[in-house]
């Protein structure tokens, strides 16, 4: 019997949030997709025709979708959101994954993160405390010091709460999919949490969150963003120099100084280690880098 499209919908968004506990940015992206697909079909559907879809079917639907002017990264990530909303459908359907159509991506070519140097990190944090309002500037530096310090992605960041305060010499952390960690705080980023704490103008009271936009809401990405684009740019810095690149230069500075991967895992809140393993290349590419510029017959070629 067709359902309602609109039933289904929710079903799969509730499963990607509810179940899965998946990010905002995916299960929008994910939702999204779903909601495509749905659209390029005979309505209709209930989760055994869409469970039976063949791959001829589909690959319509993606070059449809890159006649759009969707690049290989942006189409790659749309054909792993159909191939979940697909599980899901035959998991619906009761039937086996056995009957899932054989599709293969573009090939996308892996870059790697850019970290900054840890004088450069550290000079971002300290240039936004020139260019704001005090308080203002306090609460971004503070931000951009967990991001390197602590290795945070800036979500992780921005939604922690006041009733971490005051912080101590660890803080846990809950990450994507609801996992949660344990990290170590330098006395430089609890320093920095303090000054900020100190000088906000609004009540940080237990349940509210403990970075505050300029008229007291959530503080936004967006800002932080912004915030670092512009110290970014009185420095001289390259366009990658970006909030995420400081939790990536937080991870290469430590493998660097000697951590091994699972610790490291640990600490970033990585599900797999496949996901750590990127920076054994970035470690060797940045030592790369330091040969070409030291060495005089690199140099000088």
């Amino acid at each position: 019997m067709p359902m309602d499209r609109a039933e289904m919908l929710i079903a799969w968004h509730d499963h990607l949030a509810l179940s899965l506990r998946r990010s905002a940015h995916t299960v929008r992206a994910y939702h999204q997709t779903a909601v495509r697909l749905l659209n390029a079909l005979p309505p209709g559907q209930d989760w055994a025709s869409l469970a039976h879809l063949d791959a001829a079917r589909l690959r319509q639907h993606l070059a449809e979708r890159r006649a759009d002017g969707l690049v290989n990264t942006s189409a790659a990530r749309e054909l792993s959101a159909l191939k979940a909303f697909l599980a899901f459908a035959r998991a619906q359907a009761g039937l086996p994954d056995t009957v899932a159509p054989r599709l293969r991506g573009p090939r996308v070519k892996k870059g790697l993160p850019r970290p900054i140097s840890p004088d450069d990190a550290v000079a971002l944090a300290e240039l936004v405390s020139e260019e704001a309002e005090p308080w203002i500037a306090a609460r971004d530096r503070a931000v951009l010091l967990l991001l390197y310090g602590a290795g945070l992605r800036i979500a992780e960041a921005l939604s922690l709460p006041a009733s971490v305060l005051p912080l101590g010499e660890r803080l846990t952390i809950t990450g994507k999919g609801g996992r949660q960690r344990v990290i170590a705080l330098l006395p430089l980023v609890r320093e920095a949490v303090a000054d900020y704490a100190a000088q906000v103008p609004w009540p940080l009271a237990r349940g509210e969150p403990l970075f505050r936009g300029a008229k007291g809401g959530p503080l936004s990405p967006g800002m932080v963003q912004r915030a670092m684009a512009r110290a970014r740019m009185a420095l001289g810095l390259p366009a990658t120099a970006t909030p995420h690149a400081l939790r990536h230069s937080f991870a290469t500075h430590l493998l660097g100084a000697g951590a091994d991967l699972r610790s490291l895992q640990e600490l970033l809140g990585h599900a797999s280690l496949s996901s750590t393993q990127i920076y054994t290349r970035v470690d060797a590419a940045t030592l790369l880098d330091a040969y070409r510029n030291a060495h005089p017959r690199e140099r000088d070629a």
